[in-house]
């Protein structure tokens, strides 16, 4: 069963000169993770902010858990989860606080579903009278997901949850929601991080407005057809413009310490290192390896421009 289903749904601002949303399609299953992938200003938080009924789409339909969005917006903020990503609790109210605030809003308390955020609850309890806005930026995170699930939502909306907490809280929080998962709540979940794209079941890279590819993570990368080859040489900056001559180059951008050059068919090693040579560059290293989600997403937005 789809829990969320939206169909050619657009939004601009500033009275249609920006667009926002352009015309999406996608739909999320009962018990389903699924990632909304793209950088900042791709358009996730205006779909977040349409499926929780804040902002009203300018064309197109989506409903959750049956509901229209527009038409049906008690219905919908009564059983859903929202996570926005700015922090949003009372940071004057304590945790213990902020948590019962929130389960009394929905007519519950912390006792009648505390199952759901025990292993989450536990981690942040010894700090129960601290105020909200003392924590620490994982901590907070923590205490925003516990308040969102406290009503035992169906579906859950978690706008880049992990933006700006640590690397052990990000692990801990991922492990959360494949927990969450086995409670059959439908979790949407938008993230920059390209990595994380594989904690989730399928996933949707957007990119100004418009889907480029909706898939498991595997089949996305399955899906590229080309040939990626790290490059490192002695001058990573000449070797980055060097590289935009090489005449078999489809695309070529910096990867952490690396550069990745992508061709339509293998490359004879040989021929580039020699190239390479000619223009300046040593210590040249050179390997073959497999496109990323990342290396899918720069790709797919190439084509897009093509």
């Amino acid at each position: 069963m789809n829990y969320i289903e939206l169909h050619n749904i657009s939004k601009t601002y500033d009275k249609g000169k920006v667009l926002a949303v352009n015309n999406i399609s996608l739909s999320v299953s009962e018990g389903e993770i699924f990632g909304l992938i793209g950088p900042d200003g791709a358009g996730k938080t205006s779909i977040f902010r349409m499926l929780t009924t804040l902002i009203i789409p300018d064309s197109g339909s989506a409903k959750v858990l049956g509901y229209d969005v527009v038409k049906d917006f008690r219905q919908i903020r009564n059983e859903v989860g929202y996570m926005p990503g700015r922090f949003s609790l009372y940071p004057d109210l304590s945790v213990e606080e902020n948590l019962r605030f929130y389960a009394t809003m929905f007519g519950t308390t912390i006792e009648e579903n505390y199952h759901l955020i025990r292993d989450i609850y536990v981690q942040i309890e010894a700090f129960g009278k601290r105020k909200a806005g003392q924590l620490s930026g994982g901590m907070k995170q923590k205490l925003a997901l516990c308040c969102a699930l406290i009503h035992k939502p169906k579906v859950l909306f978690l706008d880049e949850p992990t933006t700006g907490i640590d690397p052990v809280s990000r692990k801990e929080l991922w492990e959360m929601l494949r927990k969450l998962k086995t409670e059959n709540i439908c979790i949407f979940v938008s993230t920059p991080y390209m990595d994380e794209a594989l904690q989730c079941d399928r996933i949707a890279l957007i990119q100004q407005g418009e889907i480029l590819s909706i898939d498991s993570p595997q089949a996305v990368v399955g899906q590229f057809d080309k040939f990626i080859y790290a490059v490192s040489s002695d001058d990573t900056y000449k070797q980055l413009k060097v590289l935009m001559q090489y005449p078999e180059r489809l695309n070529s951008y910096p990867f952490g310490e690396f550069a990745h050059l992508v061709v339509a068919g293998e490359l004879d090693e040989i021929r580039l290192g020699e190239f390479l040579k000619n223009n300046g560059l040593n210590d040249i290293r050179i390997n073959r390896i497999n496109a990323t989600i990342e290396d899918c997403f720069i790709d797919l937005s190439r084509q897009t421009k093509v």
